[in-house]
């Protein structure tokens, strides 16, 4: 029986949910795009006997609280890199660290692996996000504004509120060969009928263009460590058609451009923690 701790950590003035358990070496795991704590849940027992293992809802996710309704920072690849080496400081463990990225996050945690490489003991890329050469769309504190402004006038008329978990739901199951969401419906109904989670996705996804270019700068100017663990576990769905092959191509040229371990996990879709928890645990424990 692991002791699971969940505690509030302020970071940058905002208020973060995490939660640590297991005992070991650290392993930090965080989501991709709309993701919280819980979509780790099954992957979680699989760690706990062999690793400290650390997850965190970003601002705006799961129970952590939002950026500033105005005048917050926008998403960047070295702010989300810095948010990790924050979280893992206010939790006193400053030891190097196993970090598991899905989705988007794979961005979040290669940045973190490149700008504090002495931190890092092993990256495991889950199915995640390719944009080779990313070219930003201009004007983005614009962007930024506009996002906002969305969010909060759909927040006015109640839009996340009555569709929030509805659209959580739907999204999960496209995501997973199961075509079921298995995380728990009253944590999501909680956690997605909210503004600020609106407002998170619609501001990450705004950005999305720009982390990639920001992490392209990043692979020219601040090689990995020498020797660093590295895995990209792709999703497959099973279904030989043009849509998997390409996504399956896209982590063969990741795991090529990271000069890491490529695997693939079936049959799995692109919330592999949901299909293949087993397959995600043996890729942490046999990389770091």
């Amino acid at each position: 029986m692991h002791d699971e701790r969940a505690r509030f950590l302020r970071i940058g003035g905002v208020p973060l949910h995490v939660r640590t358990e297991g005992s070991g070496p650290v392993c930090l795991l965080t989501g991709g795009l709309g993701s919280s704590w819980f979509d780790w849940d099954l992957v979680v027992p699989f760690l706990t006997p062999y690793r400290t293992v650390v997850r965190f809802d970003r601002p705006g996710y799961g129970l952590s609280a939002p950026e500033p309704a105005a005048g917050g920072p926008a998403p960047t690849a070295a702010g989300e890199a810095e948010r990790i080496r924050a979280v893992l400081d206010g939790l006193g463990l400053p030891g190097p660290c196993t970090l598991v990225g899905h989705s988007l996050a794979g961005f979040h945690v290669e940045a973190f692996a490149r700008l504090h490489p002495e931190r890092t003991a092993a990256l495991v890329l889950v199915d995640g996000s390719v944009e080779p050469a990313a070219r930003p769309y201009p004007a983005p504190g614009a962007r930024d504004l506009a996002v906002r402004a969305l969010a909060g006038a759909a927040t006015a008329v109640a839009v996340p509120y009555l569709f929030g978990p509805a659209a959580r739901r739907a999204a999960a199951r496209l995501s997973t060969v199961r075509h079921e969401d298995l995380a728990p419906a009253p944590l999501a109904r909680h956690c997605y009928r909210t503004g600020r989670a609106l407002r998170a996705l619609l501001r990450e996804n705004a950005r999305y263009l720009d982390v990639a270019a920001e992490l392209d700068g990043l692979r020219r100017t601040r090689p990995l460590p020498p020797g660093l663990p590295v895995t990209v576990l792709a999703a497959d769905d099973g279904c030989r058609n043009r849509r998997t092959e390409a996504r399956l191509a896209e982590q063969r040229e990741l795991a090529a451009l990271l000069g890491a371990e490529y695997r693939s996990t079936a049959p799995a879709g692109h919330l592999v923690m949901f299909d293949r928890p087993d397959a995600v645990a043996s890729a942490v424990l046999e990389t770091g």
